[in-house]
């Protein structure tokens, strides 16, 4: 069995050069209201702003760029984020993609994926239900199967984000912690990665749903740990059965993984619209909910965070 190949911070680095610079330099903001709130200065990287409402374009476009064009279709499942980043990245290279959704998928992030271009197949209750479909799919087609955070490229294009974060900074200025929502793993380990490099004392800390907890279970026990249900808002970490290559890349490049309940994410939705005007899907709002769930780790502290999705509905 060959040793997988973990992200690496060269790759981080030379991924700036292929990723679609819609994709990139993402808003960093700091405001003062936020700050007095949490007790902390938290600098928010918003990853709202670009056609897909997602961090998700960076690494589905470093993955893609690294990819053998030989012209076959490429099949992935995707809660809607990933997959409308595959979308973007696979339309402008004339690639066929389809989409594996679960039938209970937020109907905007459908309705993205199509627009797009991706062809959607919705299957299975939940997303690790659709993914099975989908990468049973692929192989009796002989099509390219791609599982988000499985994959070295993706995680890589996701740790652009940390790199632009921390040359950002003036100075000598040292973070002392980075909330990241956790789901697949790629936007951790992605981070993680360049974080260990270029600020190694920064803690790097995962954010999971309390209702989704089977990355946090399998992280800390060191072994695969499914759950039965991954009944929660946050779809974009709505993770039931994790992910091997994720778990193995997180070892020695993360700190804490912390659980956070349902209410503390919808207040944290509204914290993000109240202090930053910025609407945030429940997934995107993680690292904040941690913070308001405990204040007391960060009080004083310099803490950032990645606002990661802006997929959901709202009246207006």
């Amino acid at each position: 069995m060959s040793t997988p190949s973990f992200p690496s911070v060269d790759g981080i680095s030379r991924a700036i050069a292929k990723i679609d610079p819609v994709f990139l330099r993402s808003p960093l903001l700091e405001q003062s209201t936020a700050n007095a709130a949490l007790g902390c200065k938290l600098l928010a990287k918003i990853e709202t702003l670009n056609p897909i409402r997602s961090f998700k374009g960076r690494g589905a476009g470093w993955w893609m760029a690294n990819l053998q064009d030989d012209g076959r279709t490429i099949v992935s499942a995707s809660a809607g984020n990933f997959g409308q980043g595959l979308a973007y990245a696979a339309t402008h290279r004339g690639r066929k993609l389809v989409i594996f959704s679960s039938v209970n998928a937020n109907p905007l992030k459908i309705a993205a994926m199509r627009r797009f271009g991706a062809e959607v197949v919705l299957q299975g209750n939940d997303f690790d239900a659709a993914k099975l479909a989908a990468e049973a799919f692929a192989g009796r087609e002989g099509f390219l199967f791609v599982e988000d955070g499985a994959e070295r490229d993706i995680a890589e294009g996701a740790g652009t984000i940390a790199k632009e974060l921390t040359d950002s900074l003036p100075g000598e200025t040292k973070l002392d912690a980075v909330l990241v929502p956790l789901g697949n793993g790629a936007l951790l380990t992605g981070i993680g990665t360049w974080m260990r490099h270029a600020m190694p004392n920064c803690k790097v800390v995962g954010v999971v749903a309390e209702a989704a907890p089977s990355m946090k279970i399998s992280w800390k026990r060191e072994r695969i740990v499914t759950t039965e249900t991954a009944r929660t808002a946050a779809d974009g970490i709505a993770v039931r059965v994790p992910v091997p290559y994720a778990l193995k890349s997180m070892r020695g490049l993360v700190d804490d993984i912390i659980a956070v309940d349902e209410a503390k994410i919808q207040e944290a939705m509204a914290f993000c619209l109240r202090h930053y005007g910025v609407v945030v899907e429940p997934a995107g709002a993680a690292g904040v909910s941690a913070l308001l769930l405990d204040p007391d780790p960060w009080r004083g502290r310099l803490v950032a965070t990645v606002l990661c999705g802006g997929n959901v509905a709202i009246d207006v």
